[in-house]
């Protein structure tokens, strides 16, 4: 996490992102670089899973995922405070760029023969970009400095137990792991207490939102296009039958749902409001730190859905794949939904809630459908929802692009 500095600090050079009155930081070329490593890293995850649906395996790949997310948005948080056209900070994006593709050529076997070096590559990129933090703000005031010393000694004693775990095998490595992972993500809850230095607070969270916002977006963009990859993949190896078309077609315009819902307005007035807000830290805590997680995951599954309809599409749905097949867009809706009550301080979108209803509603007679069927079906209430939606909005997306315009 970030923290705002006050004014007359003295750096000398400064490491800090030059902020300019009514102007948003753009995310510059060595940030998109650096996520290339995670256009990787969502592949193997939806890889994965795809080769292992079992109760065990989805654990898996939901532990690996959260740390794949937990790295890359802390280190959104630091880019976000750093500015990533000096050259400390580029080498700084590309070591962590180096570790983060070693983490993603572990993914696959991060419960096997390559937990220590998942766990060392994650533990690095944790620890060591905090500590650059604390070197970057050596010369500022005490309480710049000890937001950060809060934050490396959380990460440090999460990264004896990611170690402790790559050490141990089966069970123990899992146990090790989720007890770490645990203590991350209660620390921006809990404002990384420590005794002694006391706790932090989202007013020293202050962060530019627009680029807070650009950045998640981005990131779903990576998600989105890891599903378009599988798609064609998947369909280039077909042999083209009717089926696989009817397959392909329906993972292609569940793809575009998806995107429509999150992108043709949520982006937009998640981007105002962050922005406007008198706390963006607050709101990019739950936000875009926690929230956008369930938005990514429902993509990731989507895209193993999209997979499994395209290689059986006539196999009648086991349980795991009726899992998958409903629910990436279950998880997906429900992320958009909550991402936009909290931006937006409204209710629960209507839209969201009777596509959720109707992904239930087909939970039912699930047994039945073949894995195509079930797929068309779950891309109908995706196509549903964001129709909904697109007319419900009308007038205010006629309000957004006027004052865009002006």
């Amino acid at each position: 996490m970030s923290y705002v500095p006050p004014e007359g600090w003295l750096a000398a050079p400064s490491l800090l992102r030059p902020h300019q009155a009514g102007m948003h930081g753009k995310v510059t070329n060595i940030e998109l670089f650096f996520d290339l490593v995670f256009v990787y890293a969502v592949t193997q995850l939806s890889h994965t899973l795809w080769h292992d649906l079992s109760l065990l395996g989805a654990l898996h790949v939901l532990l690996l995922f959260l740390a794949v997310w937990w790295v890359w948005i802390f280190t959104g948080w630091i880019t976000n405070w750093l500015d990533p056209e000096r050259l400390a900070v580029r080498l700084l994006m590309l070591a962590l760029m180096f570790a983060g593709l070693l983490l993603s050529t572990a993914l696959p076997q991060a419960f096997d023969g390559h937990g220590l070096l998942f766990a060392g590559a994650y533990a690095c990129m944790q620890v060591g970009r905090s500590c650059f933090m604390l070197w970057a703000l050596r010369r500022s005031p005490l309480p710049a400095r000890r937001n950060f010393h809060r934050i490396t000694l959380w990460l440090a004693t999460t990264a004896v137990l990611w170690i402790a775990g790559g050490l141990q095998e089966g069970q123990t490595r899992l146990l090790y792991w989720t007890i770490a992972l645990a203590i991350e993500y209660l620390g921006p809850a809990l404002f990384f207490y420590v005794p002694g230095l006391g706790r932090s607070s989202t007013a020293e969270w202050d962060i530019e939102g627009g680029h807070m916002a650009e950045r998640c977006s981005l990131f779903v963009m990576i998600a989105l296009g890891e599903s378009v990859v599988v798609t064609g993949s998947s369909f280039a190896e077909s042999g083209r039958a009717l089926d696989a078309w009817l397959a392909f077609v329906t993972a292609f315009v569940g793809c575009v749902a998806m995107w429509w819902i999150y992108f043709d307005l949520a982006v937009e007035r998640g981007s105002r409001s962050i922005r406007q807000s008198a706390d963006p830290g607050r709101t990019a805590r739950l936000g875009y730190t926690y929230l956008h997680l369930l938005i990514v995951a429902g993509i990731v599954v989507s895209a193993v859905g999209d997979e499994l309809s395209l290689s059986q599409p006539h196999a009648l749905a086991t349980t795991p794949q009726i899992a998958v097949l409903l629910g990436g867009p279950a998880l997906y809706l429900l992320g958009n939904a909550l991402f936009k009550m909290t931006v937006t301080h409204t209710n629960f979108p209507l839209s969201h809630l009777v596509g959720l209803a109707l992904l239930l509603a087909i939970l039912v007679p699930a047994g039945t459908p073949n894995v195509l069927s079930l797929a068309a079906l779950a891309t109908l209430v995706l196509v549903i929802s964001a129709t909904w939606e697109t007319l419900s909005l009308r007038n205010l997306r006629r309000e957004l692009y006027e004052s865009t315009d002006h």
